[in-house]
């Protein structure tokens, strides 16, 4: 397995516009700085509800999504905040979401755990493990049926590839070559269950090849490693050649949950994982090449914070959602007998 905690080499920019890389880090910001404010607001009992944050994971939604058009789908799992950030979801309507308020993305109906945006392509993040992998196997197939050159991806993580679910879809996928990526992030730990006590096989990006979808294991804390990967597969479901299977090797520096405390592993992993922070790495690779300044990047650091305060803001202003707004959302149509 590739451990970027051991030997990672210096992030390779060559070939990639300064518009991209400054993108990508800015939305790694974003990404980290929604999780942290989510983090606190949680703390202060401001928010109700739980969470499930991915902070550290910030390289892979955005190198991923990077690599997408905006009228692609992605599907997300319970550790969904960064996939919605990378897709372009709003941060006031995410965070009012987080409120349950009326002006929340899904109307304050779905919360942490179930937020969306069709209109970003962003077909939902999901509390049930491989939830997501079937429905980005339909939307694919349903670009293909609409004759559209549409890519669906889905997110899931190490534990979802022992669900059923994830070996029908890919089944399917390969059999009717369906413009498909699979990603899987691999954060080592499903819930508390280390990778190779779950896995037989740990190399988890060699799952796909019983059903002749090619693997790629990438550092999952080297934005420019996740682009480029995702780049070819995304090239090659949209050319009809079917769908891919990337395994990005990553780690969550945060609990399973809301406030877990993590006790089932060595404070010492945790620490070495901090050290190459996806967020730092690319950092300093922007400010080796000169492409920013120290100026330059602190300056988008307090832009992404004053974004942030704005979206708290806009969110603790909104109304709330009540029982009866569910009844705003049904019809009594019903357009099949």
């Amino acid at each position: 397995m590739i451990n970027p905690v051991s030997g990672s080499p210096p992030l390779d920019l060559s070939g990639l516009p300064d518009d991209l890389l400054l993108g990508m880090y800015r939305r790694m910001l974003e990404a980290r700085e929604f999780e942290e404010q989510l983090y606190y607001l949680f703390l202060t009992g401001d928010m109700p509800g739980t969470m499930h944050q991915a902070t550290g994971q910030e390289a892979v939604p955005v190198g991923v999504i990077s690599a997408l058009r905006p009228d692609d789908y992605v599907t997300s799992n319970h550790r969904g905040h960064q996939h919605c950030v990378a897709k372009g979801v709003r941060l006031d309507e995410m965070m009012a979401e987080m409120f349950a308020c009326r002006t929340g993305s899904c109307k304050g109906m779905g919360g942490s755990m179930h937020l969306c945006d069709f209109s970003k392509g962003m077909l939902g993040a999901f509390g049930i493990v491989g939830a997501g992998i079937p429905i980005a196997t339909g939307a694919a197939l349903s670009a293909r049926v609409r004759g559209r050159d549409q890519v669906a991806v889905s997110f899931f993580g190490d534990g979802a590839v022992n669900e059923g679910v994830f070996h029908e879809s890919l089944n399917m996928a390969a059999l009717w070559k369906l413009p498909v990526v699979y990603v899987c992030e691999n954060n080592q730990y499903a819930l508390s269950m280390k990778v190779e006590r779950s896995s037989a096989v740990p190399e988890l990006y060699t799952r796909g090849c019983s059903y002749g979808i090619p693997g790629e294991q990438v550092d999952g804390n080297d934005v420019t490693a996740v682009y480029r990967a995702t780049v070819r597969a995304v090239e090659r479901a949209r050319s009809g050649d079917g769908p891919s299977l990337l395994e990005c090797v990553t780690y969550r520096v945060r609990g399973h949950a809301r406030f877990e405390s993590s006790h089932y592993r060595d404070p010492a992993e945790v620490e070495a994982w901090k050290e190459k922070d996806p967020i730092l790495r690319l950092r300093a690779a922007l400010l080796e090449a000169g492409i920013a300044g120290e100026a330059s990047v602190d300056a988008l650091a307090v832009e992404v914070e004053e974004a942030m305060q704005s979206a708290i803001a806009f969110a603790q202003a909104s109304p709330k959602a009540e029982a009866e707004d569910y009844l705003l959302y049904i019809t009594d149509e019903r357009p099949y007998a």
